[in-house]
């Protein structure tokens, strides 16, 4: 019994002891296993910072050459001529045919201060912004304001120019004397498709007949020009850039009245427009553009009308 009873201690020792090991066994497995979640853990917040520095936008420019949009269509901000005087740029998408006006003027300007090349894509107005969008090209330099509607699709480089609103008419027309917007009233007008002209600031006149969009600027120069409607609807540089091709038109500016478009700075700031998250190349802009003042822009705006083409 006493044999017995010694083996079963001895047993029951061992087991305790078996016990003990496997309680602090359990213990190291515990702790190596947490060590082992940290240290996964510490590596997957590492791949994802990789990643995140790997998916920022690129600046575009590795290449040296900085890709622009604009309409060509759109003196005096820019236009198409037949050969390379007064600085103009060769359209890379249309052999034979040169881009100048105030647009490529700043162009110039940006890639001179950074040491690029520029190259000018000619794009109509409702693809400059998928064009941004995509990395078709770099930026858009095209007359574009910056409202609050763009800036939720692309980022803004700029202002490079603040333009007021006004409208156009005939000097002969019964809308040459108007004072305001008020004095509009009833009028046939139009302006050009997919602008803050057309959709914010004509449905501004009472009991307006707006007729439908102009697809381009000239288009809309060519609906007044032909009686087609009794006044446009665009900014001053546009409008200036229009009677200096057509004598026979003046200029509306209500700026300075209480009979005036409502219209915010976003809709009069002029920018450049960047894919989303660009910072590099939004900062290599803005580094040049915040050495100019308005009357930089002034001058150089009048530079560009002095120099279009009296049709286009």
């Amino acid at each position: 019994m006493k044999k017995y009873a010694a083996i079963l201690l001895t047993l029951a020792m061992a087991c305790s002891l078996a016990a003990c090991g496997s309680s602090g066994s359990t213990a190291t497995e515990t702790t190596s296993a947490e060590e082992s979640t940290e240290d996964t853990e510490e590596t997957e917040d590492a791949e994802a910072s990789e990643d995140a520095e790997t998916s920022e936008v690129a600046s575009g420019v590795e290449d040296g050459v900085l890709t622009i949009a604009m309409e060509c269509a759109y003196a005096p901000y820019n236009w198409t001529q037949s050969n390379d005087s007064n600085g103009a740029v060769e359209i890379s998408n249309v052999p034979g045919q040169y881009a100048n006006g105030y647009d490529v003027m700043i162009g110039k300007l940006i890639c001179e201060a950074n040491g690029w090349e520029l190259e000018v894509i000619q794009s109509d107005w409702d693809s400059l912004v998928p064009a941004v969008q995509t990395g078709t090209v770099d930026a858009v330099i095209a007359g574009q304001s910056m409202t609050e509607e763009r800036m939720e699709q692309v980022d803004f480089a700029g202002p490079y120019f603040y333009a007021s609103i006004v409208c156009v008419t005939k000097a002969d027309s019964e809308f040459a004397d108007a004072q305001g917007i008020s004095d509009l009233a009833g009028g046939t007008c139009t302006a050009q498709i997919a602008t803050i002209w057309y959709d914010s600031c004509l449905p501004q006149i009472e009991g307006a007949e707006i007729q439908t969009a102009s697809e381009t600027a000239p288009a809309m120069l060519m609906a007044l020009e032909t009686d087609t409607v009794g006044f446009i609807c665009t900014d001053m540089p546009t409008a200036m850039g229009a009677v200096a091709a057509y004598p026979d038109m003046t200029i509306l500016d209500f700026s300075d009245t209480d009979d005036d478009f409502e219209v915010d700075e976003g809709e009069i700031n002029i920018g450049i427009s960047l894919m989303k998250g660009n910072t590099v190349l939004k900062e290599a802009i803005d580094s040049v553009l915040d050495t100019m003042t308005v009357d930089d822009f002034n001058e150089l705006m009048d530079e560009a009308i002095a120099i279009q083409p009296v049709s286009e």
